[in-house]
């Protein structure tokens, strides 16, 4: 936790000028309680081609302890990112950005160890209130912090589905993180593109299918 608290001062918060070329989605998992699994993948962008990915098996060395998950699925992450050949222009992580108890995600945490813009999107919330979210596809209502500061979004993606919660993670904005992730969500899919597809690749590498 005090590392956590140390690191969130070294956080930057700017708008994202433009578009990416070059996007990631990360998904981390653990095929055993011995083993975390990474899998990154690259696609272009706004087309969402996959370009290619790279994956990372490390044993595990820290406990789960809500709150503090970048120290148990970190390690696997940088792995992974080591063997990326080209560096994406922007990273979507499956996790929390700074919607977080003390403002610094797995997104955020990463974002200082790679210096490139990061977003966490996650499929729950952590922290954070928001109003009530209206039952339509594409609504969105603002994720605020205990002060009543936005620290993120909250859009549901597909009529009477669970939402997700988008927050910036490092080197870019509240707003830049919510325009480009609407961006990368295709119709009838809850998840965006990005951390979707590092899923699917992840259940099929556990699967041993490739």
């Amino acid at each position: 936790m005090k590392i956590q608290k140390t690191l969130k001062r070294r956080l930057i918060f700017k708008p994202y000028e433009g578009d990416p070329n070059v996007v990631a989605g990360v998904d981390l998992s653990f095929p055993s309680r011995e083993e975390g699994l990474a899998v990154i993948v690259l696609l272009e962008y706004p087309s969402m081609k996959v370009l290619r990915y790279v994956s990372e098996r490390v044993k595990i060395r820290f406990p789960y302890i809500p709150g503090l998950l970048v120290f148990r699925e970190g390690p696997a992450f940088l792995k992974a990112w080591e063997k990326l050949q080209v560096k994406p222009d922007l990273v979507v992580f499956d996790g929390q950005g700074i919607a977080h108890p003390r403002g610094i995600g797995i997104a955020s945490h990463m974002g200082l160890f790679i210096s490139i813009p990061t977003i966490g999107v996650a499929k729950s919330r952590l922290y954070g209130w928001h109003e009530e979210l209206p039952n339509e596809e594409g609504a969105s209502v603002p994720l605020k912090d205990k002060f009543g500061n936005t620290i993120g979004y909250v859009i549901r993606t597909k009529k009477s589905g669970k939402p997700i919660y988008i927050s910036p993670g490092h080197l870019i904005d509240v707003e830049s993180s919510y325009r480009i992730i609407k961006h990368m969500t295709v119709p009838g899919k809850r998840i965006p593109e990005p951390t979707r597809i590092a899923d699917i690749l992840t259940k099929k590498l556990k699967k041993g299918l490739f």
